[in-house]
């Protein structure tokens, strides 16, 4: 970052690439300007002659100097922060929702979040009932947004199917009452699927996330059945039946990896050669106590990794235009407002998570943690307080964030990241930004070279 902190510099996969942090411009150039950015602000163009003038001549410096002020005077370089009347959801409305239906699972997974399923309760299913006034519970409180989001997770939601089923068609029944669009996603192990479950989940989910860790030696270690086998051979015939069946709809096979696999791209090509073209490989959620944990130890080798995968992603795009993996793929719009890019994903404000009990938590991963249960499905939102700290965290109010070039891409981070790395919502999980860093600069770099 340089000084100013209004500028990104930076060289990957043979481009110089500079951002402009407050406007969202993205520029890619040539090695002059790249090096003239450095003493833009602070010197003269004829100090600025003076210092390269034995790498470049003096009129390719004038003609590069001036490419740059044109930037400026447009306001896509250096730009300044703009004033913000900064107001989000002042209406509490929610437009998705993470509905576990089953809090139990037939893995056991050795770093679950979710506590193998249960998430430090009793393992338990979701009824009709609580699952019905769910959906009405989103309906109620989306306000005038149509389209509204309905993951069904767990623990395991094939466990408790008959009642996805059920709540499928309940919600094809209110929404035309109260003229909403339910985008169902349902989130798997895949072990209970068979094939009605892969018709059902086809014909009815718009998304689908399939749970793997990726290659068979790196699966099996971390994931177990109950009876302690390894479950790749189980899952993947399952999987790859499904996304046959799938047509263009929408699903991920989703990995994770640890330290025990910081070569995870060794993991997106297994599921890439077993025909998989949507691919996501998250960064292990635990505790840095755990024996498997990413640390600090472990960032430089995390963050070659990605850019080793960034030019291994331009060679397959170049050849398979379907291929993507999630954290490679970036808006470059700048679409939505930019509150709504200085607020993230909206846990605990316009994103819920409701449990088989119905009690409502700010997302999946703060289930089970009572300190940030916000209320239950029959009374509503009842800890105010937790809620207002989701909505006053963000870009403007984290002081790390203030002054990173990152932070209309990133949001601040994830929320559950930053409370179990640190114990507080508001302070971003360290080793978590930094890899969010290098995404985007691998993702930008993917971009530009594409378009060639």
């Amino acid at each position: 970052m340089l000084k100013s902190a209004k500028i990104h510099k930076y060289f990957l996969n043979n481009k110089y690439i500079v951002l402009d942090v407050n406007s969202g411009g993205v520029h890619v150039v040539d090695k002059i300007v790249y090096d003239i950015l450095d003493l833009y602000e602070g010197k003269s163009l004829s100090d600025i002659v003076e210092s390269l003038n034995e790498l470049y001549d003096k009129n390719s410096i004038v003609d590069a100097y001036n490419e740059i002020s044109n930037l400026v005077e447009d306001g896509l370089l250096f730009s300044d922060e703009s004033d913000i009347d900064f107001s989000y959801n002042n209406d509490n409305i929610i437009k998705a929702m993470c509905l576990h239906v089953a809090h139990d699972c037939n893995l056991k997974c050795s770093y679950c979040f979710a506590s193998q399923g249960n998430f430090k309760g009793e393992r338990s299913l979701m009824s009709l009932d609580i699952g019905k006034k769910s959906l009405e519970f989103l309906v109620l409180n989306s306000g005038n947004r149509r389209n509204l989001e309905v993951d069904f997770f767990g623990g395991e939601p094939l466990m408790n199917f008959e009642l996805v089923k059920d709540l499928v068609s309940y919600g094809r029944q209110i929404e035309k009452q109260y003229n909403k669009k339910f985008r169902f996603t349902i989130t798997t192990n895949g072990v209970l699927l068979d094939d009605d479950k892969i018709n059902f989940i086809n014909e009815n989910m718009d998304n689908i996330v399939l749970s793997l860790d990726g290659r068979k030696e790196i699966n099996d270690n971390m994931r177990q059945t109950i009876n302690g086998n390894g479950s790749y051979d189980l899952i993947l015939p399952k999987f790859k039946k499904m996304v046959n069946k799938r047509g263009d709809k929408d699903y991920y096979i989703r990995g994770t990896f640890t330290n025990k696999n910081i070569d995870f791209l060794n993991d997106a090509m297994d599921f890439y050669n077993h025909g998989f073209k949507k691919i996501s490989i998250e960064p292990v959620v635990t505790s840095e106590d755990m024996e498997y944990a990413l640390r600090e130890e472990h960032l430089d080798k995390v963050l070659a990794e990605y850019e080793k995968f960034s030019k291994e992603y331009i060679n397959i795009k170049r050849k398979d235009k379907d291929f993507y993996f999630f954290h490679f793929m970036i808006d470059l719009t700048q679409g939505p407002c930019i509150i709504k890019r200085a607020v993230g994903c909206g846990a605990g404000s316009e994103y819920i998570a409701v449990t088989p009990e119905g009690d409502i938590y700010p997302c999946h991963q703060f289930v089970g943690e009572k300190e940030f249960l916000l209320g239950n499905i029959n009374e509503g939102i009842l800890n105010t307080n937790i809620r207002n700290k989701f909505k006053n965290s963000n870009v403007y109010t984290k002081e790390e964030c203030k002054n990173c070039w990152a932070k209309f891409y990133c949001s601040g981070g994830c929320h559950a990241n930053a409370y179990y790395s640190h114990g507080d919502v508001s302070k971003p999980y360290r080793l978590g930004c930094e890899m969010e860093k290098k995404r985007i600069e691998c993702s930008i770099s993917i971009l530009a070279n594409l378009e060639d």
